[in-house]
């Protein structure tokens, strides 16, 4: 795990924890010593672990700032999720179970993921997003390792729709170059999924020096790459995933571009004539009636 002191979860435990109780104390002291453990418990397994009572739970949970045991449990579990080795991972997704469990339970995980985006997903957010998808001139799409894939899915389809983009790879330095010497004010999309690689943080960092926008598409309240973007859309999830979370980033991008598509009304069929007999010409796709 990553050092807890760097998490807001725990900063809100341990700043409070000499005012509490002795129970509320005990309880504290718990949680941040035991949190892969405490994410997946319900408010009485915790109160029976620390040998208080449900409602010093609730209290507990109330004092330290949550509206309730589920904000909280959502908090520590973006935690987890950020500090989570790889073999640790493994530890929580029972990789030793029959192979039919583990993908019946990851679908079930994958639907239960949905329907928390379905239900906590920022529409006004995603719509800025696409507002600035729709105006800039030129759009730069970058992600790393992970979040590359979503990137690239992101930038890839976005050339079904509009010209301008522009697809790089973060951990490429030459990505810093096409940056530096982009048009002033260029919109610049960077992904970023648990666990963020450093390269990602600096190239934040430095397209905010180059003076273009930023949006941020980003799968954690306590993202790094938060603090340097104009804008930050969050794709929640209710899991913590072996690898990574895909279901609900891939939902989110196919929403964007589906309604940028929308919004370009008859210019956009003109724009996807031009690319299917650029195919055509240049034999690029499989065809079932070649001529």
């Amino acid at each position: 795990m990553n050092d807890t002191a760097s998490h807001p979860v725990i900063d809100d435990i341990s700043s409070k924890l000499d005012s509490l109780t002795p129970k509320a104390q005990a309880l504290g002291t718990y949680i941040m010593q035991n949190p892969s453990k405490v994410v997946f418990m319900t408010t009485k397994e915790l109160a029976e672990a620390c040998e208080v009572s449900e409602a010093t739970v609730v209290r507990f949970v109330a004092t330290i700032g949550y509206k309730g045991y589920a904000d909280f449990q959502d908090a520590l579990k973006d935690f987890i999720n950020t500090g989570l080795s790889l073999p640790d991972r493994v530890d929580l997704k029972g990789i030793d179970e029959p192979g039919m469990d583990r993908l019946h339970r990851g679908i079930l995980e994958e639907l239960n993921n949905l329907k928390y985006l379905y239900e906590n997903i920022d529409v006004e957010k995603m719509n800025l997003f696409i507002d600035h998808m729709n105006e800039a001139q030129a759009i730069y799409v970058t992600g790393s390792r992970l979040s590359y894939t979503f990137a690239y899915y992101l930038g890839w389809s976005l050339t079904k729709v509009r010209k301008g983009i522009h697809i790089m790879k973060g951990s490429d330095s030459t990505t810093m170059d096409m940056l530096t010497n982009a048009p002033e004010e260029s919109l610049v999309i960077l992904t970023a999924t648990t666990r963020y690689p450093n390269e990602l943080i600096k190239l934040s960092k430095m397209i905010r020096r180059c003076g273009h926008t930023l949006l941020t598409l980003t799968d954690s309240t306590i993202s790094p790459v938060i603090p340097f973007a104009h804008h930050s859309l969050v794709v929640p999830s209710k899991s913590i995933p072996f690898i990574g979370n895909v279901s609900g980033m891939l939902a989110v991008i196919q929403y964007m571009v589906q309604e940028l598509a929308h919004r370009k009304g008859e210019a956009l069929r003109a724009y996807q004539e031009q690319l299917e007999q650029v195919y055509l010409e240049n034999d690029i796709l499989f065809n079932l009636d070649p001529k």
